[in-house]
């Protein structure tokens, strides 16, 4: 018996090897081509619900004892440029809304957004929490970030 060189014995294993990654990359790319063709396909009118920002059961109930019985208080929600992640929400007691703001309602009482942080925080979540260490409106959920610190108080925006 004749002793076979190193390389005659890896190549079967080298080309099985080859045509599995040209099978991957080949179905990867197609993936990639479905995907970008959807993106850069007319975009349908967004859902009224997709954009609105919601306020859970929480927060209703938190804005109903937060307002005083003859003046209403309407929870302001902004993002400001900080935090650990690049934006933070910042929310604030308000009696008056401006011209610009975006206002949602839920059971009576209402939430107000500026117009450039509505970009920011449209289709969001609302809540308030009561934790060990704080009380406070947080965002839950916010389909316009990609990751944040665990406090919820700041968030990274997608590209």
């Amino acid at each position: 018996m004749v002793p076979r060189l190193l390389s005659q014995r890896l190549a079967p294993y080298l080309t099985a090897r080859i045509r599995e990654n040209q099978r991957l990359l080949s179905s990867s790319v197609s993936a990639l081509q479905e995907a970008s063709s959807l993106l850069t396909s007319p975009a349908q009118s967004p859902s009224p619900h997709t954009d609105t920002i919601h306020m859970t059961d929480n927060c209703i109930r938190r804005m109903k004892e937060l307002q005083e019985p003859m003046e209403e208080k309407m929870l302001r929600l902004s993002v400001e440029t900080g935090g650990c992640s690049g934006f933070q929400y910042v929310f604030n007691l308000d009696d008056q809304t401006n011209p610009d703001d975006r206002v949602c309602e839920k059971e009576g009482v209402k939430l107000v957004v500026d117009n450039i942080s509505y970009d920011f925080v449209k289709g969001a979540t609302v809540d308030y929490v009561e934790e060990l260490i704080r009380c406070a409106f947080v965002v839950t959920t916010n389909p316009s970030a990609v990751g944040g610190c665990s406090c919820k108080s700041s968030f990274m925006v997608k590209q």
